[in-house]
């Protein structure tokens, strides 16, 4: 990390700022090779860390762009390098020229990610916090926002320290206990790490158990909305949405395709496929339809089955009861505004799943809806307080594998085995779980997670 980056670190778009920024042991050189302010003679290296100068950027006496420079010295920075910000006006080409400047002085392009690769490498976050900061970026919803502030914040990070400090601490007291058998007695040790063993694995248990709500924050709620034709499916999407997005007629069959759309209901990302209705068609292209919104069902983590309470139940509605089986799902009554002829009773007879009566064109049902997917999901309620969301795929599996070696260890004890057998083990469960946030990766594996950031960040 010896040369020195630059990159647009603000979307390439107009807008009111854009920012170019600059980290390495050469940034304040770079920025001041550009800076000009209002007093010729005063240069960024003479001045106060943290502190925002007014000036232009000049390259080759042209005058570029009035500016805001941000200076900030390593390691109190992002990177914990020297880093300066040059805050542009938003124009596309006055960030692009400012940027080419930056390069022309002595930088070069940052790669994607490489800041955020510099911060970790530097000390200034781990590997899970480094993760957070993407998925802060791409956060879709409240509650995925919060989800990842608290991961940046270290709240994974805290929760694998302190596991991991324990499985260390057993570590050193077995191979301290066999290199100094007359100082160190393993006399009743097996029981006693049963037990410590016993209340780790709990713990990374928990952190696993939040990995599934962990996923469906961050990445949204896969909700297939299903039902007879005409049932109002679509006008349900359209109310959920916000604005027309799928064809309402009156006649059966308009929707031919799966619709998606990703919405935020209460803070919490859904997933939205508005599918074709369900029904016997000689239709080619209906059929089609009829089979994809069959398809999506099977790998649904809710099911929206919608129900017009106006017209009586038929065979078409014992093919949709069929795909509900073992989903979680929750039954509308829709069209409540009008005449029912189907009760909340009867289709609890012939589904197991909560009913909700609602109106797409009263526009009634929509908070009891969320309290019931908040129920559904999260317990009733979403807390950040005391609790850690596991939202990485790669942190899931290094707490599997954590698991697993713990269980390893309870078979050794069960099977009588020598204390180093426990040892072997425990040091697994302890470099796995450093995987996690950085302690124990490869450089090809922080390549990879740092190659699927934005440039820029």
């Amino acid at each position: 990390m010896e040369d020195t980056i630059a990159a647009v670190a603000t979307a390439m778009a107009p807008s009111g700022i854009g920012i170019v920024r600059i980290s390495g042991p050469e940034a304040v050189a770079v920025a001041d090779r550009l800076y000009r302010g209002k007093k010729k003679e005063k240069r960024l290296e003479n001045m106060k860390s943290h502190t925002i100068h007014y000036g232009w950027i000049v390259e080759q006496e042209q005058v570029l762009d009035e500016v805001l420079v941000m200076l900030m010295r390593g390691p109190h920075s992002y990177t914990g390098e020297d880093t300066v910000e040059i805050d542009c006006h938003g124009g596309v080409l006055a960030v692009k020229r400012v940027l080419e400047a930056a390069v022309h002085a002595g930088a070069r392009l940052a790669e994607p990610g490489e800041f955020t690769k510099r911060a970790f490498l530097n000390g200034r976050i781990d590997l899970s916090q480094a993760e957070a900061v993407m998925d802060v970026i791409s956060a879709k919803s409240e509650y995925a926002l919060q989800s990842s502030v608290s991961q940046l914040q270290g709240s994974v990070s805290r929760a694998v320290k302190e596991i991991r400090e324990k499985l260390l601490y057993e570590i050193a007291f077995i191979e301290s206990a066999l290199d100094d058998p007359e100082h160190v007695s393993l006399d009743g040790y097996p029981e006693r790490l049963k037990e410590i063993v016993r209340k780790e694995k709990g713990r990374i248990e928990k952190l696993l158990k939040s990995a599934d709500d962990g996923k469906l924050l961050q990445e949204g709620i896969k909700t297939v909305i299903l039902g007879k034709p005409n049932a109002g499916k679509s006008s349900l999407l359209n109310l959920l949405v916000g604005e027309e997005k799928a064809i309402v007629t009156e006649i059966a069959g308009t929707t031919r395709d799966v619709l998606e759309e990703q919405i935020t209901l209460g803070g919490i990302s859904l997933w939205m496929l508005d599918t074709a209705g369900i029904r016997s068609t000689a239709d080619k292209v209906e059929q089609i339809g009829v089979e994809r919104a069959k398809e999506h069902a099977k790998d649904a983590d809710l099911i929206l089955y919608v129900v017009d309470a106006s017209v009586p139940l038929d065979e078409n509605d014992a093919q949709i009861m069929e795909l509900l089986r073992g989903r979680k799902t929750i039954l509308l009554l829709n069209k409540s505004d009008l005449q029912t002829v189907i009760s909340a009773e009867e289709l609890t007879e012939r589904v197991n799943a909560p009913v909700l009566n609602i109106s797409a064109r009263e526009e009634t049902g929509l908070e009891e809806l969320e309290t019931m997917i908040k129920e559904m999901f999260f317990q009733g309620e979403i807390s950040f307080n005391d609790e850690v969301y596991i939202t990485n795929l790669r942190q899931k599996q290094a707490l599997k594998d954590a698991l697993e070696s713990l269980k390893l260890v309870e078979n050794s004890i069960e099977a009588g085995m020598p204390e180093d057998f426990f040892s072997i083990d425990l040091m697994n469960a302890y470099e796995r779980l450093g995987s996690m946030i950085g302690e124990s990766v490869g450089e090809d594996l922080v390549n990879e997670i740092f190659s699927k950031f934005c440039t820029g960040k």
